[in-house]
Formats: structure tokens, C-alpha cells, sequence
């Protein structure tokens, strides 16, 4: 399904967090919401077996140098290493999700 219309950055936010959430679940997890409008996660999550993550979700920006690609901040923050966040790209033309390989150096 191709997404079309646009939205301002907050709305890509709300809609990407949002389909983080329902793909969380649909893989088991039980998750929970950051209230504020900021902090350096977005949401946290238990999987069946009752491990915590801690998750920032990011959308992806496509890479028109190369068909196909997106590219988006992979680079944690030092709370967020310390923490251990973990980042979930989300693809907006696609509407899907995927863990990011972290490049903290």
C-alpha cells in the first residue's frame, strides 16, 4: 500500500508510533507509552518471555540516491546507549517495521 498524502512531522510521528505499536503486539509484546512529548524513548516494551526494551522509533526518509532505500539516524545518545534503546524504523510508504543495527561510535 503506498502512502500518499502528507503530514506535518508531528503526525509522522503519532502515525509511526502508533503502527509501532500495534506491530509490537502483533509480535507478542505488551507495550506501554511514553505520556510526554519528549524523553529519548518513545515506548516500552515486554516480550512474552518478560524481557524489557526500551524503544525510540524512527521514521525513515527515503534515499533517492538509490532506488529503494531509506536512511534514517541510526546514532543513539549516550543516555540512550547507557539505557540500552533500542531504535524501530518505521517506513512510512510501506507502513512496516524493522529493528535498526545500531552505528554508536
Amino acid at each position: 500500500m503506498k502512502h500518499t498524502k502528507e503530514h506535518s512531522t508531528n503526525r509522522k510521528g503519532d502515525l509511526a508510533e502508533f503502527y509501532a505499536v500495534t506491530w509490537l503486539w502483533d509480535n507478542g509484546y505488551e507495550v506501554f507509552k511514553n505520556c510526554g512529548c519528549d524523553g529519548f524513548i518513545d515506548l516500552v516494551a515486554r516480550d512474552p518471555k518478560g524481557k524489557i526494551t526500551l524503544i525510540d522509533v524512527k521514521t525513515a526518509r527515503r534515499d533517492y540516491r538509490t532506488e529503494g532505500s531509506y536512511t534514517s539516524r541510526n546514532t543513539r545518545t549516550k543516555k540512550q546507549i547507557k539505557a540500552d534503546v533500542k531504535y524501530l524504523l518505521y517506513l512510512p510508504d510501506t507502513r512496516k517495521l524493522r529493528w535498526v543495527e545500531h552505528n554508536d561510535k
